[in-house]
């Protein structure tokens, strides 16, 4: 429960996460829960007061600071708390406090290590590394943790940013593709696949795993780079009229047999 103070237009919050808008010249603020602010951006949420912390319109939360109804009207063109309220939560800035920003970013690059476990492998044993020497290196490398950004967008920066400046030796796991080419067009007409496609499909392979022909289609199955999805893909998309399709199997993070 808030703790009421003197003066009455006092306020004093704890545990509050803030949005921020400047309008008219003015700060306002309101006080709210931060997991429910993205939840009612993203709509998941529809209950405002469920978000709020207290249904109040503040120029300082900090200070318990109480916005004045003359600055809300010359400001929303309105006094009405609820309309103000909803529009300082679409346009406003989330505030968040030094203690819980490093704690967002601590979970973040931990999020990141995790990935870039998972989607790459020491060269000479083609084995992921653990969790724990993926930070460090990301340390010794000066890898950045971009805040805004999801920790998936950041991983094939942070593989770069450890390939250039760190001292462990990484790559890319491999991903295993299965390219599957029908051999008959849409009117069940057999057409086959030329050597040239075949060709084009697998020159983009690390290693070809299975090559084989049955009645309906030609399938292959390959250790690729992940850079060569979308080349290969477009390979399909352009030399096959809808008879080729790419599934991914998993990523290859154990040696493969010579």
């Amino acid at each position: 429960m808030p703790l009421i103070n003197q003066p009455s237009n006092q306020i004093k919050l704890t545990n509050v996460s803030i949005v921020r808008l400047k309008k008219g010249g003015k700060r306002f603020e309101i006080a709210c829960y931060k997991n429910k602010v993205q939840e009612w951006r993203n709509g998941v949420e529809t209950n405002i007061d469920d978000v709020l912390q207290i249904a109040n319109v503040f120029v300082n939360v900090s200070k318990g600071e109480l916005a004045k109804h003359q600055d809300l009207q010359k400001s929303f063109g309105t006094t009405e708390q609820d309309e103000i309220v909803k529009e300082i939560l679409k346009k406003g800035e989330l505030q968040i406090g030094d203690k819980e920003r490093s704690h967002d970013l601590t979970s973040l690059r931990r999020e990141i290590a995790t990935l870039v476990s998972q989607k790459s492998v020491d060269p000479s044993t083609q084995r992921p590394y653990p969790v724990g020497v993926i930070e460090k290196a990301m340390t010794e490398s000066g890898f950045s943790v971009q805040q805004g950004k999801t920790a998936k967008s950041q991983v094939s920066t942070c593989i770069k940013t450890l390939q250039e400046k760190s001292e462990l030796p990484i790559q890319r796991a491999r991903m295993r593709v299965k390219v599957t080419i029908g051999l008959k067009d849409s009117k069940g007409k057999q057409v086959g696949v030329s050597e040239e496609v075949k060709e084009k499909v697998k020159e983009g392979a690390e290693k070809v795993e299975v090559d084989e022909a049955g009645e309906q289609a030609w399938e292959v199955v390959m250790l690729i780079d992940p850079g060569q999805f979308r080349v290969i893909n477009d390979i399909l998309q352009k030399d096959c009229k809808g008879r080729g399709r790419m599934e991914t199997l998993d990523f290859a993070t154990t040696a493969a047999a010579s």
